[in-house]
This record gives C-alpha cells, structure tokens and sequence, in this order.
C-alpha cells in the first residue's frame, strides 16, 4: 500500500507545483484549464504507477477536478484553504492505496525495488522546497502590502526561501538537524541591517523564516516516517 501512495504522492507533488503554472492557477474556474490540470495529474499518476490500464487513476483524476473546483469556486486564497485542498487530496490518494495497494507492483516499475522509497524521498523534498514556498506567501500575505521591504533582486527571496528549505531537508535526512541552527544564525546576521532599522519589516521576515524553516522540518520528518517504511536504499546511515 505505501508503495503506492508514495507513487501517487509524487504525481500529485509533480501536477500541482510543478506542471501546474501561475496562469492555470489563477484561471481554475475555467472549465477548459480544470480538465488540463485533471489530464496532467492522470498522465503523472499514470508514468508514477507504470500503468496506463488501470482505472484507479482515472478515478484520482476526476476526484482531483472536484476538489479543485470546490476551492476555485467556494474557497478564498488564503492559508487554511490551500491547507485544506490539499488534505482533500491527500485523503484521496491515501483512498486509492488503501483500495489499491499493488498498482506499483503490478506495473512496469515492479523490478525496482527503491523506486518507491526514491519516490517518497522527491516528493518530501518538493513538498518542504516548493509547495513551501506557497504556503509561507499565503502566510504572510496579509502583512505583505503594510511592509516596505529594500528592493532586491527579482525573485530573490522566492529563491532564497527555497535555498533554505532544501537544506534544511537534506540536513535533516543526513542526519544532521543541527546544522539548521547554523542556517538560522546566518540568515539572523544577513537580514539583521534591514530588520533593525524597521520593526514591521523585522516582524515580517521572522513570520516568513520561521514558518519556512518549521513547514520544511516538519515536511522533512515526515518523509522520514513514509521512507522508512519503504524498503531501505542501502545506504548506511550517517552518524551524528
């Protein structure tokens, strides 16, 4: 069963932060961009899987496009229903495993017995790196029009928080979380010129960083959790 929902936890990773654009996320009521979005999660479920015969993921797909039209319809962009859209989600992948569990095993992957631990590993760090990145701006949304923050490089920040993100996950997996100490003290001292010359920008940036660093350490843990589950990659721990 776990080899499945990694599999298809993946695909869904890969369909909403990947393959899922700015512009197909902010045209969702569109009936044409919720049937391509429902395409590409089916194509990535399928390529996951290693099976273009089994119905199960025609099945995710349609419950996909329902769930995103209840949040494109009913819901606002804010935190709690991008939290909640995707818990639907996961609810449902979690339901097609239960229903399902050997879609891998019956696929064209079966010979690769790490494939779904490698799996649950990508989707851990895409979920701690990019799906991150949308949650912490949704966070700190509300506060974004009130702080003036000194003009940086296009995307900068974006880039920096997915930086961070990702090292705290591979700190994490290596075994060694207390680097994220490190990470903090560094980015304390680089942003210490802007955040004491303004309290609201100051407040601003430790929301921003210390929701970053929490979503990804919990992520991190959590991909812990499934991988461990998963048959080993044969890769000795590191010793911390």
């Amino acid at each position: 069963m776990l080899e499945t929902f990694a599999a298809l936890l993946l695909a869904h990773v890969v369909a909403d932060f990947l393959l899922q654009t700015d512009a197909m996320a902010a045209t969702k009521k569109r009936p044409g961009t919720l049937l391509l979005h429902g395409l590409i999660v089916l194509i990535t479920a399928q390529a996951a899987l290693g099976t273009v015969t089994a119905w199960e993921p025609v099945i995710l797909a349609l419950l996909h496009i329902a769930i995103d039209t209840v949040k494109a319809y009913a819901m606002p962009n804010r935190l709690w229903a991008f939290l909640s859209d995707q818990a639907a989600h996961l609810v449902t992948i979690a339901a097609v495993a239960f229903h399902a569990p050997d879609l891998v095993a019956s696929g064209m992957w079966a010979n690769f017995a790490i494939l779904p631990t490698l799996m649950a590993y990508a989707a851990g760090l895409l979920i701690a790196t990019v799906a991150g990145g949308y949650a912490v701006a949704l966070l700190v949304a509300p506060w974004a029009n009130e702080t003036v923050l000194p003009q940086g490089l296009t995307n900068g920040g974006r880039l920096i928080g997915l930086l961070e993100r990702g090292l705290i996950f591979l700190l994490i997996v290596a075994g060694q979380p207390a680097g994220i100490g490190f990470l903090i003290a560094a980015k304390s001292v680089l942003r210490f010129d802007t955040t004491s010359k303004d309290q609201r920008a100051g407040e601003y940036v430790i929301v921003g960083t210390l929701a970053s660093f929490g979503w990804a350490m919990a992520a991190t843990w959590a991909t812990l959790l499934l991988a461990g589950q998963l048959p080993p990659l044969g890769i000795a721990a590191p010793t911390p």
